[in-house]
């Protein structure tokens, strides 16, 4: 089970996140523990692969606004990175960022355990 020690080792600005709870501390592990087995991760995998930059882009910025509100900041970093080069329509190769972003999520989920 995740605790608040545990996402500050993880990089996460924990008393940001946390004052967005209104100091809830349950509410907000709670929420943090949803963030793995959000749809949009697949979604935006699946899309990538696909080429469909438009479905790409909206699924990294749902999952860019949901990171950056829980202030989980090494998911929330790539996911800026991406959701920009995807608005912009870059036709790039993803995979670095998508592998960055997946394995931040692999991590986080391993905390939630």
């Amino acid at each position: 089970m995740i605790t608040i020690d545990m996402l500050k080792e993880y990089g996460a600005d924990v008393s940001v996140g946390l004052s967005r709870c209104m100091g809830n501390e349950a509410l907000y592990l709670r929420l943090v523990s949803t963030i793995p087995s959000e749809e949009h991760f697949s979604k935006l995998k699946d899309s990538i692969e696909a080429g469909d930059l438009a479905a790409a882009f909206e699924n990294a910025h749902a999952l860019k606004g949901v990171t950056g509100n829980l202030s989980l900041t090494p998911l929330y970093t790539p996911l800026v990175e991406i959701t920009e080069l995807l608005r912009a329509k870059e036709n790039t190769d993803y995979t670095e960022l998508l592998s960055e972003i997946i394995r931040q999520k692999d991590t986080l989920k391993q905390l939630c355990e």
